[in-house]
Order: C-alpha cells, then structure tokens, then sequence
C-alpha cells in the first residue's frame, strides 16, 4: 500500500471518522422512506403532511435526488432573467467588451467559489450549508447574518422572477392582466414544491435540458449570422465580424460602466451554489457531487461566456431597445437573445426565445422556494429562527419554511401599481449583491477549514474532493469578491449617468451591505459568540463516513494517467 493510501485511509478509523449519529440518521430516513406507501412519500396524500416522528431534523429531508439531477442542477440550474434579460441592460451599460471581461471575472471567482463549496459538502453534507460552514468555520454570528441574508435574497427574488412571468406572458397578449399570471405561476411554483424534493429536481432536471439545448441553438444560429448568413434584407445578410466592437465600440460610459455590469453579472450567477446545498438531498454526495461540480465549468465557459460574446458581435451597444424601459430585469423586450431573432427576421425565434426565457424565471422561482426553505429549516434546527420552522412532514418536506417563502410571493402584485416599481426597485436593491456575500462566506470558511485541518495533524490525503485551486483559489475567489463590493461602491457614490448619487441612490445600490451588518450585529445580541479561534474549530463532528477503497482506487487510476488526461479528469469530467 502506498503512502497516499496509507493517508487516505485515515478518515475510516472509529477515532477519526466521528459523526455515528449523521450515518444512523441517514438510514434511518431511507428506512422510514421505505415504511411509507407511495402517496405519502410523494407528499400526494393528506397524511403526508403530518410530522415527521423520528426526531426530524435537517438531516430528516428527503434525499431522493440522483446524479443526473445534480448535474444539471450545476451546469443550468441558476440561468435566468439575469442572463436572458439583463445582460441586455449590461450591454448597453458597459459596452460588449465591459459584458465579456466582468462575467469571466466573476466566472473565475464562481469556479473557484463552488469549487470550494464542493470539498465542504463532501465531507460536511448539511441542509443549508452556506449558513452552517460560516457558522462551524468563522463566527457564529456571521452565520446567523450569512443564513438570514440568504433567506430573505431568495424570498425576494420570487416576486420578482414572478413578475418576469408575467410580463413575458404579455408578450403575446396584453388582454388579460400581468396579476393573474402571477397568481397562475404562484400557483405552479406551489405545486411543484408540494413534491419535495423530487419535485425541483426533476423540474430542475427538464428545464436545464431546454434552457441549455436553447442556448446551444442560440449560438449556432449566432455563428451563422455574425459570418453573414442571415437572411437577405436582415440586419446580419453580410459579414459583420468584430465590427461593433470598433462602432460604437468596446466600451461604454467609461470606469463607471465597468464597475456598474458587475451586480447584473452577480445576479445572473446566482443560485450556481444551490448545487451544494441540493447535495444534502442526494442519495450518495460522495459519488455525485464532485462530478455535478465539474459541469459549472462549462456553464461558465460555453454558455455565459461564449453566448454573452455573440450578443456582444450581434447587439450595438447603443440599441435603444436594449435599455428596457425602468427596469431592465424584467421587461423581455430588452432581451438581448430576443432582439437577434427579430433583427434577423427570423420568424417565430423571438417567441420562442421568450418560451425560454419564461421556462426560466419560473424555474429560478422554484428553486428560491427550495433554497430559502432549506437554510431556513437549518437556522431553525440551528436555534437561529424560530422553532416552528424546523417541521418536517412525512414526506421529508420542510413544510412552514416553504411556506414562508411562498408567503412573499404576493408582493409580486406591488409592482403593478403606481408607486409599485419604486418599490420593486427597494426589493430589487436587497438582493442584487447579497449572493457576494454568501460566496465570499464560502470561499473563507474554506480557507478556515484548511487551516484548522492542518494544525490539528490532518492531510490533504484525508480530504476526498478537494478544490481545483486548493485554498489558494479560495484566496482569489474572496479577493475578487472584495473587489467587486468596492467596484460596486463607488458605482453606488458616482453612478454612471454622472456626478454623484443622492442618499436614496446610493442605498438601491448598495442596500446588501447594512442589511447583512444588521443581521450580523443581531446574532451576537441573540448568540454572543464572536469570531473563531483556529484552535476552536471542530473538523471532526459530523463528518460523512466515506468509501476510502473506492476514493484510493480512483486515485491510483487517476495518477497513472497522462497529464492531460488527469487533468482533465480532475478539473472537468
């Protein structure tokens, strides 16, 4: 046995490998799964909503979710109005080349965010694990901010993926009212998670295959126009190459416009993390999580990078049409992918596209329900919340944390009155930069755990999935991070129309920030902890007991592997 294998088996000793009761409780689910007729297990039948009566916890959740789920959860789970919608605004805010270097920068700091996300998960796979990691790793307080910060982000954000809904809608009637859409695709969103788990991911599952298959199209088509294959009298009946980027030009609105696009970048990756915390709800996160990781590579490259680049060579940055009206996130006819189609007098394609984009919105409204009732189950189980929202129902549901969630829905109908989009601006100004915060968590907690797992006598061997950049990633994910919340500061103090923001101005902006410090100064009052000594965090407790054969096999294969290959295999299969 080698020296590598004699280190990787370390983890499986009674002393090292702690946590009995998370295995005991893992089949203590399934086994109580298996108890249950179909109905019930399903959440189709009225007892399916009593409680749990086996000292349901966080770890009571259904886990019925599989591999493929995973991975598509990963790889196109989080594109929605933010990339179909507001990289419209984007491009017309900073110009093509502002849209392709602030994505790629945010692209690399979410690589390296879920990356690290990925290595915690596999050995701590806790519901709400963002919340819990800071909590374990950094300061309890910052945990309590961190979990309710990212509650109320994706509470907020279902009223406004809601409105998207129904305002593509009226993009082929306009006789019937955008409120009674809403109330339809409340609805909708409702009985989906009255399936639980199985319900979102097999949503998920479906919708990632139609949002990515049309995005493939999208580029396809995207090729043939920028060579000039459009059809005759269209706007792309001739090679166009790289010339928008010369007239009117690469950039737009200076500095400002540069520091502006970051938030819409920000807010079109949002939910690129739910991946690790649906990881909790899979049948076996050892074997599907790390590949489900891997896919989030190609996300970044092949459909954010690569299709904001044809939007770029496609769309002047000048377009008036692409500003929107008041607010760009949710008016598809700003849509940048919609505007192809019609200037390419492509028949049909913008409709279609405007399906897509509805696909979308909706699917991100389901997976806020998910995402917020999970982190809230977990601060309640946590004593973060109150204790009614750890229920648990037979089905493994967390039934009042999704209603909770589904209770902001409503707020939807804000919008539609006078004063309604000053109001939707407020909800808007909440959630556009807290997801920063929640990966920078992420990236610290990782950092604190490797170095908490080295001085107490652990290896690198010991860790089954470790990030591709190893802390040194996590370093530079929490550096650009920290660099876009100032970017976005002074963006906040001189906005890109000139001069300098009033106070209102300056808290749409930048709202995020006092919210999270109010959540923070909130859990020291509630928990009095402060920040973690290295010597007081526990790596041990909790962790998941791990097949060390198969991870020892796998390594051995992967090392007598050409280079190229390993690396391959290491960073993207």
């Amino acid at each position: 046995m080698s020296s590598s294998e004699e280190k990787g088996a370390l983890p499986v000793t009674p002393e090292k490998e702690a946590a009995p009761q998370f295995t005991h409780s893992g089949d203590a689910i399934n086994q109580h799964r298996d108890q249950e007729d179909f109905w019930t297990r399903n959440g189709l039948n009225l007892k399916s909503f009593q409680r749990r009566g086996d000292g349901a916890s966080v770890d009571s959740l259904d886990r019925t979710m599989k591999t493929r789920h995973l991975h598509m959860i990963a790889i196109g789970g989080s594109i929605g109005a933010g990339f179909f919608v507001g990289s419209g605004k984007a491009l017309a805010t900073g110009g093509p080349a502002t849209l392709l270097i602030d994505f790629a920068i945010i692209g690399i700091m979410m690589f390296n965010t879920v990356y690290a996300l990925g290595e915690l998960a596999v050995m701590f796979p806790v519901s709400g694990g963002f919340y819990t990691y800071s909590t374990r790793f950094i300061d309890p307080s910052w945990g309590f901010a961190m979990g309710w910060n990212y509650v109320m982000q994706w509470a907020i954000v279902l009223p406004l993926e809601l409105t998207v809904c129904g305002i593509t809608i009226g993009y082929w009637t306009k006789d019937i009212s955008v409120a009674v859409w809403i109330t339809v695709f409340l609805i909708a969103i409702i009985v989906v998670n009255v399936f639980g788990t199985l319900g979102y991911a097999e949503e998920e599952f479906w919708s990632s295959v139609l949002k990515l298959g049309a995005t493939v199209v999208f580029m396809i088509i995207a090729v043939v126009l920028v060579c000039g294959g459009g059809p005759e009298g269209s706007a792309y009946d001739e090679y166009s190459g790289g010339k928008l980027w010369h007239e009117p030009g690469a950039f737009a609105n200076g500095f400002r416009g540069f520091c502006s696009v970051f938030v819409t970048a920000a807010f079109s990756f949002s939910g690129t993390e739910l991946v690790g915390l649906a990881a909790a709800e899979a049948r076996n996160p050892v074997k599907s999580l790390p590949g489900a990781i891997k896919q989030v590579f190609w996300r970044i490259t092949l459909f954010y990078i690569l299709g904001l680049t044809f939007i770029g060579l496609l769309i002047p940055h000048n377009d008036d049409r692409l500003l929107g009206g008041d607010n760009p996130y949710i008016n598809v006819d700003a849509s940048p992918f919609v505007l192809v189609g019609l200037d390419a007098n492509l028949k049909g394609y913008d409709s279609f596209m405007n399906v897509i984009i509805l696909v979308s919105v909706l699917s991100i409204g389901v997976s806020s329900v998910y995402g917020g009732s999970r982190t809230l189950t977990a601060l309640a189980q946590q004593g973060y919340a109150p204790k009614i929202f750890a229920y648990i129902d037979r089905s493994g549901r967390p039934l009042l944390s999704v209603l909770f969630v589904c209770a902001f829905g409503p707020l939807a109908y804000v919008n539609l009155t006078a004063s309604g989009v000053v109001v939707f601006d407020w909800l808007l100004a909440l959630s556009g930069l807290a997801a920063l915060f929640t990966w920078g968590s992420i990236c610290l907690a990782h950092i604190r755990f490797r170095k908490a797992w080295a001085l107490q006598g652990h290896t690198l061997d010991e860790i089954p999935f470790r990030a591709a950049g190893g802390v040194y990633g996590s370093y530079l994910g929490l550096i650009l991070i920290v660099l876009v919340l100032i970017a976005q500061l002074f963006v906040a103090i001189c906005p890109v129309s000139g001069g300098f923001n009033d106070v209102e101005g300056f808290f749409k902006s930048y709202l995020a920030l006092p919210v999270v410090i109010v959540f923070w100064i909130g859990g020291f009052i509630w928990k009095r902890t402060g920040w973690l000594r290295t010597d007081q965090i526990d790596v041990d407790s909790g962790r998941r007991e791990l097949p060390w054969d198969e991870i020892n096999e796998y390594r051995e294969r992967l090392a007598q592997m050409p280079a190229w290959k390993r690396i391959m295999h290491t960073l993207f299969i």
